[in-house]
């Protein structure tokens, strides 16, 4: 007689427990919150894809498809997928639902179950959970810090305190693949020190390397060239501004040169949010992400420039637990104050100003993509805003900032130091 079988998860997978779940819901009210003060909007997209889909957009050769990925064909014959991951899908629905004739950019965000055919261990399984923020059809390199800072200020609420940004740019197909060339024959003259992985990512995309955890990779990567020093203008010029941004910002980040991301579309900036031990070392990423400006073409859509992120809530949750939970927050309230910009300074201060408004928990909508004051000034009367904050390049080098009332047309000066105590005092006259 046959023993009976014990039934229990595959390997891999796991059940969310009832004492576990407080941890997700308070990941996901910190992100709902941040996203939402941010004007993101939620998009929830199929678990199963065509496969086409991720070997296209994610990388054929890309471990996450080549090795991780589940796929198999329904009884129809169709080749198809469980998600990997969120981007390429979000570019995908983007596309299939029109969004380039909405105003740019389109900012969406979602979370859930992705999967990958991964050796399990700690912290690390097959079905696994993230939460995504991306944001299409803006080239600014504004939306690159203002995706980072949103990546920042999720782990600081979730009461993160030893967290690091690392940041790198890794150029476009201008000037990548000269770069490629030198990075080969770097590694081709090391070929015998890499790992057997390392020396088949020689011959497909020698960049990914760069991405390898081994240790010998680690040891021969240490004298690897560096893609900084060969960027083109345009590049560096775009890299240059964002450093600019997360300076006024004062973010705390450190130049990676090796930091690559190991998916296909990256171009120009990529980052990762680390958590520093005591000694100094990294415990693992926990956010990281980038821009990916030919994705949304490569998949068939317009010629479409995008930055995004991504952030584990596993490894988020895990270490979580060793620590005291921060309440909840309420969610932001609808914006009562816009706040419109013009130049580049202007546009640096106004991320600034924008993060302390946050931290006054007083609700601000912007458009920093946008140069012109009459399009801004439109978008905030449609939005049906009465307070408008408008700084240019002289209120930036005054120190002062102009407020329009909307209902009236009066305007009148506030000096930058006293901005946000006076407008949460407006509010509050309401």
């Amino acid at each position: 007689m046959d023993k009976k079988q014990k039934l229990q998860t595959l390997s891999g997978m796991r059940d969310i427990l009832p004492e576990e779940q407080v941890y997700f819901k308070r990941v996901q009210k910190a992100v709902e919150s941040i996203t939402q003060y941010y004007s993101f909007s939620r998009i929830d997209t199929p678990i199963l894809e065509q496969a086409e889909l991720f070997i296209k957009g994610t990388g054929a050769d890309t471990d996450a498809v080549s090795k991780e990925m589940y796929s198999f064909r329904t009884k129809g014959g169709d080749l198809v997928a469980l998600r990997p991951e969120f981007t390429p899908s979000i570019a995908r629905a983007y596309i299939e639902g029109g969004m380039y004739n909405l105003p740019q950019p389109v900012k969406l965000w979602t979370s859930g179950p992705l999967f990958r055919h991964e050796r399990p261990q700690a912290g690390r399984y097959r079905q696994f959970f993230q939460f995504d923020f991306e944001a299409l059809g803006d080239k600014s390199p504004s939306i690159d810090c203002q995706v980072i800072q949103m990546s920042y200020d999720i782990l600081k609420d979730l009461a993160f305190k030893n967290i690091t940004i690392e940041v790198n740019s890794i150029g476009d197909q201008e000037c990548r693949p000269s770069f490629k060339k030198i990075l080969a024959g770097y590694f081709k003259s090391k070929k015998v020190s890499l790992c057997s992985d390392c020396q088949r990512r020689l011959k497909e995309n020698p960049l990914r390397i760069l991405d390898c955890k081994e240790e010998k990779c680690q040891q021969v990567k240490a004298g690897a060239p560096q893609i900084i020093d060969h960027l083109c203008e345009a590049c560096h010029a775009h890299f240059k501004q964002v450093l600019e941004f997360l300076d006024e910002l004062e973010l705390p980040y450190t130049l990676n040169p090796y930091l690559v991301r190991g998916l296909d579309y990256y171009t120009k900036t990529v980052f990762e949010i680390v958590e520093k031990s005591e000694d100094g070392s990294s415990q693992g990423s926990l956010v990281g992400g980038g821009r990916y400006d030919n994705l949304v073409k490569m998949l068939g859509g317009r010629d479409t420039p995008a930055m995004g992120a991504a952030g584990g809530i596993d490894r988020i949750v895990n270490l979580m637990k060793t620590r005291e939970l921060k309440p909840d927050k309420k969610p932001a309230e609808k914006p009562e104050i816009f706040l419109a910009q013009l130049g580049q300074m202007a546009k640096r201060k106004s991320l600034k100003l924008f993060e302390e408004f946050r931290s006054a928990k007083i609700s601000v909508a912007e458009s920093f993509s946008k140069d012109s004051l009459r399009t801004q000034l439109n978008t905030a009367n449609k939005m049906g805003i009465r307070w408008v904050l408008i700084f240019g390049q002289k209120e930036a080098l005054e120190e002062f900032i102009t407020l329009r009332d909307m209902d009236s047309g009066v305007q009148s000066e506030i000096p930058l130091s006293k901005v946000v105590e006076e407008m949460k005092e407006k509010i509050n006259k309401k």
